[in-house]
């Protein structure tokens, strides 16, 4: 096992715009005053899933779909497993945190989807219920993928949250990515920050 660059540009700040967009979009929920930022971070969160959904299918090893989306069954073995003595070591995402990686993705689509509703002032008392309701939801399922990362990184004796700074990870030398597509990085940010802007109109 060796440092090797697993995790690129996009999937890097990808998972930063949508932590900082999360946090933002909930301590702005209840303002009025402060409504078009919580649009503005809603936005920018859609735009990054909606890329981020392209990126699994287009994207580099480690951040297809098709290298770490298991289902829940794969997921329930993983957490036992993670209980165990000899935890298994996954290079790129583990299945448990695969599948909270989806739930969150769909999660953002969902709710920022009717929080423009809402602010487009459709739906009624309905889709303001709903919006929280996601919005709450996603929050319980936020906690539920830190505290995996916690339990993770004691587990594996390897700080999990290091390698979504610098991309390097312990792997094979054969698992890891020849380019950490700094190009792609800077077509999301464009993408994030249209979105963004469009939400707030």
């Amino acid at each position: 096992m060796h440092t090797i660059l697993v995790w690129d540009w996009p999937v890097r700040i990808g998972h930063w715009l949508l932590a900082g967009g999360f946090i933002l979009a909930w301590a702005t929920s209840e303002s009025e005053t402060w409504r078009l930022v919580h649009a503005y971070a809603g936005g920018a969160m859609m735009g990054v899933a909606l890329f981020r959904g392209v990126w699994g299918l287009a994207g580099t090893r480690h951040a297809l779909f098709s290298s770490f989306v298991r289902g829940p069954t794969a997921a329930w073995g993983y957490v036992k497993q993670l209980l165990s003595d000899q935890p298994p070591h996954s290079t790129g995402h583990n299945p448990a945190g695969g599948l909270a990686i989806v739930l969150l993705l769909v999660l953002t689509v969902l709710t920022g989807l009717s929080g423009w509703l809402v602010y487009q002032e459709l739906g009624g008392d309905f889709m303001e219920e709903l919006h929280e309701g996601l919005s709450g939801t996603m929050m319980a399922l936020v906690v539920v993928h830190l505290a995996g990362v916690g339990v993770g990184s004691l587990a594996h004796k390897e700080n999990l949250v290091r390698p979504m700074l610098t991309g390097r990870k312990l792997g094979a030398t054969s698992e890891a990515i020849a380019n950490a597509r700094p190009l792609a990085a800077m077509v999301l940010l464009v993408w994030a920050a249209l979105c963004a802007w469009w939400f707030g109109r």
